[in-house]
């Protein structure tokens, strides 16, 4: 990058961090769209999010992260964490996954990420298509989260984007509940590791799950009367997206 570059987006320092956003998708508009979305909630310049589809790497290590600062984990609707046999990649992220608590590297893991993680690590999840999360709801803090680097500047019962029809029903061991819903565990922290996961999206407004809702409304409303209900529900969220500007800070806290 020149530095004429560096001047147009900020101090070089601020420009020299890099993300990788792994993405698990292969429509092509929300591709783009969830890029913009973890930049625009971590307050970083699309330029410094890379992304890494795995539906176009099927095998991948932890040498994928040696030139970034953290990672990024975004959300699916064309896969699941319960077919690795179908989805090869399932046992990659996994892998991927352990090998960055092992190494105390950052990550920020979003919705198919924390079903990654939690399957990784040991707890359990289910498949539910009938009474599953689809809009926006108010998260439930624990008390563990006043004192987090991510959750102590958050509203109480702030609300967040969530559709899933996995979702975790067994916790894995060496974990911290931060956040939860009556319906299941939506954030935790590895204890003593810089490592977050949220079955909620942080990264998501409610103008854009709205967008993103249209292109799956097949996948999870029953017609264009029941989408419209979902839509017409759906809250803002001006929180959450505190939570990756947060982890941003945090991550670059590590480095200074």
């Amino acid at each position: 990058m020149s530095l004429a570059q560096d001047k147009a987006y900020g101090d070089t320092q601020t420009m020299d961090f890099k993300a990788l956003l792994i993405q698990i998708r292969q429509n092509p508009r929300v591709l783009i769209e969830e890029r913009q979305s973890f930049a625009d909630s971590s307050g970083l310049h699309l330029e410094q999010i890379h992304t890494f589809n795995v539906f176009d790497h099927q095998s991948f290590d932890f040498h994928l992260l040696d030139t970034y600062n953290c990672l990024f984990i975004g959300g699916a609707s064309e896969a699941s964490v319960l077919k690795p046999h179908q989805f090869p990649f399932v046992s990659s992220l996994e892998k991927l996954v352990l090998k960055c608590i092992e190494e105390s590297y950052p990550v920020f893991a979003s919705c198919f990420g924390f079903q990654i993680a939690v399957q990784a690590m040991g707890g359990v999840i289910e498949r539910d298509e009938t009474n599953f999360e689809m809009g926006t709801y108010p998260m439930q803090m624990t008390p563990a989260s006043k004192g987090d680097p991510l959750f102590y500047n958050l509203k109480r019962d702030f609300m967040a984007v969530s559709v899933h029809q996995e979702k975790c029903t067994k916790m894995p061991d060496n974990c911290e509940l931060l956040a939860f819903t009556n319906a299941c565990p939506h954030a935790f922290r590895v204890l003593n590791k810089p490592f977050w996961a949220f079955q909620f999206h942080p990264e998501l407004s409610k103008r854009i799950l709205t967008s993103r809702l249209r292109e799956y409304q097949e996948l999870y409303t029953d017609d264009s009367a029941h989408y419209q209900e979902v839509i017409d529900s759906l809250q803002d969220t001006p929180e959450a997206p505190k939570l990756a500007k947060n982890f941003v800070t945090y991550v670059k806290s590590l480095i200074n």
